[in-house]
């Protein structure tokens, strides 16, 4: 359990500099140009690979990569939703329930014994 939990800590972190890297550039950075845009995002992504191979790493002693895959995907739209809420200024839809739903299927048919 320890490893889980490590790698999922160390997955969200990762999500939210990916998140930033990935999005984030077109609210803070969408008065420069593209490419300036692109270094920016580049460096901020730099943060999230220092995060993100470690927790895959550490996750991969005791989980499959399918499970590591879904465990990303949980991680992903638990980070984005708030993002989208609260930095993007995106309104709440209920389409953020039933994709989280469908995850949480997967989630099941990927971890069941």
């Amino acid at each position: 359990m320890k490893v889980i939990f490590t790698t999922s800590i160390l997955l969200v972190l990762s999500n939210i500099f990916m998140t930033f890297a990935w999005y984030g550039h077109l609210k803070k950075l969408n008065d420069q140009k593209w490419y300036i845009a692109a270094l920016i995002s580049w460096g901020i992504a730099l943060f999230e690979y220092l995060i993100q191979v470690p927790a895959n790493r550490i996750g991969y002693t005791e989980m499959s990569i399918s499970q590591l895959k879904i465990l990303q995907e949980v991680i992903t739209l638990s980070v984005f939703v708030p993002f989208s809420i609260l930095i993007m200024n995106e309104p709440f839809k209920t389409d953020y329930i039933w994709a989280g739903l469908c995850i949480l299927g997967a989630v099941y048919f990927i971890f069941r014994a």
